[in-house]
């Protein structure tokens, strides 16, 4: 049975968040580097981080049932760690219990969010910290502070994940254990979140070596991206100043400017689906697409920036499992496209 995802909350505190919050232009990137001595040199200093990853137990991003940190001094891994975390009610979607395997029983005497954030705030706070995929656990921990009426820390944060896209130039998919072997990172077990915030620190050491960086405010400068940020009353993701080859929308989908949101990984980007996606119709996600600040598009062509692969029916597609499109993007990164091939499951993540 296909399952259709709701992508609106009732009585949501996170739905008028710009009036609860600080604007995202109140910090500017001269703050961010005083705040944090983003451009003191790695040569200096080394390269001194927090790793941070988050596994939920639902749909919902206020249910947090694990928390994984990895902490980086002087380019070395000197802490790993995680805690189980009961969630709201301590209920959990079977689809994410598919993805972690974690259950209900096993954090059915965990203390809740509120109570475990008070032993993981310590490790991230004033520290410059990095998930692999910002959209999802910036915006996760956001939501979880905003629900429990919680003062939100103080961090800087970079995404592993989209640094990895302007890096790693020829990987398919940029699922952490894939890009992580693409680039000659081991990796342990995904979806749990120590071993995902280990991998993600191995990571971005690699990509700080790969980029040629020389500090973090180098590193946004080299890569054309702003990192996310939270402080008291404030948050902003993560922003990309890299511009779209493309500027011209190809179907006749509109978006609601009300929704846009330029921290999403998708604003500004030309974005087509292939085969059929089981959490939402096309339309839906397209039109998700288009109310964010992204382009839905049709077909696979040089001005497109992502492919997202959904299931493929066989009896069309033939024994090798990919579309016509699917082939093309291949064929086309091949040929040195700046083209993203992504599964469905990381478009959820991500969106």
């Amino acid at each position: 049975m296909a399952v259709t995802i709701n992508f609106g909350n009732f009585n949501d505190p996170t739905q008028n968040l710009d009036e609860k919050l600080l604007p995202r232009s109140t910090f500017n990137a001269e703050d961010d580097k005083r705040d944090y001595a983003l451009d003191a040199p790695f040569a200096e200093r080394g390269i001194n981080f927090v790793a941070i990853d988050l596994e939920t137990a639902t749909q919902e991003r206020d249910s947090i049932c694990e928390i994984g940190i990895t902490v980086v001094e002087d380019s070395q891994v000197k802490v790993s760690r995680s805690w189980l975390v009961q969630p709201p009610c301590n209920q959990y979607d079977y689809f994410n219990i598919e993805i972690h395997g974690i259950r209900p029983e096993d954090t059915a005497s965990s203390p809740h969010f509120a109570e475990i954030w008070q032993e993981v705030l310590p490790y991230v706070q004033g520290k410059v910290v990095v998930a692999h995929n910002t959209s999802f656990d910036a915006y996760v921990l956001r939501d979880s502070f905003l629900w429990n009426n919680m003062p939100f820390p103080d961090f800087p944060f970079f995404c592993s994940y989209r640094i990895s896209t302007r890096v790693v130039r020829d990987c398919y998919s940029y699922s952490l254990p894939y890009v992580c072997e693409a680039v000659g990172v081991a990796f342990g077990h995904h979806h749990r979140a120590e071993g995902d915030a280990r991998g993600c620190a191995e990571l971005f050491l690699k990509l700080i070596e790969l980029s040629g960086a020389t500090s973090f405010a180098n590193l946004q400068e080299t890569l054309a991206f702003r990192c996310g940020r939270f402080s008291d009353k404030y948050f902003r993701p993560q922003f990309s100043t890299y511009k779209s080859k493309n500027a011209i929308k190809a179907n006749s989908i509109v978006g609601d400017p009300s929704k846009i949101d330029e921290g999403s990984y998708f604003y500004g980007k030309t974005v087509c689906f292939t085969g059929k996606c089981i959490y939402g119709t096309r339309v839906e996600l397209q039109q998700k697409i288009a109310d964010i600040g992204g382009i839905p598009c049709d077909n696979v062509t040089k001005t497109t920036d992502i492919l997202v692969v959904g299931q493929q029916d066989y009896r069309i597609v033939g024994d090798s499992g990919m579309s016509g499109k699917q082939k093309k993007a291949m064929k086309m990164k091949d040929d040195g496209f700046d083209i993203e091939i992504m599964s469905e499951q990381d478009f959820l993540a991500n969106i």
